[in-house]
């Protein structure tokens, strides 16, 4: 008896990368126009960003670690500086290692670091790393547009 199995995965990171990059860029303005509620955005923007990796099904792991942070943020805002510079020296760790995305990994990693040395300017430093990427986001995601054409997304069939 011969049985046919059709597995048929979406993978659509160009509307992952677009939507993350929104989100950046969103949470990096609201974050220089009201520092005040720093912990309330950056919280929310580490909850959002672990629902987003949720929701186009990346690793739990990669999922929980945001929102972990956000919490952690939402019970403690005082422990900002240590959280979010943990935050990214991991995510810097994994862009730089990772994805190969070396000069981003870098750069959070100097934030990181920086937010550690100086967390009076925590506010300023989380919002030049949220428009970092978003920038650099949306210029990766007009360069594989441009490269591939507006397509909805890739398909993978086995059959």
């Amino acid at each position: 008896m011969f049985d046919q199995y059709r597995i048929q995965i979406d993978y659509k990171p160009r509307q992952q990368q677009f939507l993350n990059a929104l989100l950046a860029l969103g949470t990096g303005v609201l974050t220089l126009i009201y520092p005040n509620f720093l912990y309330l955005i950056a919280a929310g923007y580490l909850v959002a960003l672990g629902l987003l990796f949720m929701a186009f099904r990346l690793p739990s792991v990669l999922s929980a670690i945001p929102i972990v942070t956000g919490v952690i943020i939402f019970i403690f805002p005082e422990l900002i500086p240590i959280t979010f510079a943990a935050f990214l020296g991991l995510f810097g760790f994994l862009l730089l290692f990772g994805f190969q995305f070396s000069i981003v990994g870098v750069l959070t990693l100097i934030i990181a670091a920086l937010i550690l040395m100086n967390p009076d300017s925590v506010a300023y430093l989380i919002a030049t790393f949220l428009l970092v990427y978003a920038v650099s986001n949306l210029i990766r995601f007009y360069r594989n547009w441009k490269k591939s054409g507006p397509s909805t997304g890739d398909q993978v069939s086995i059959q």
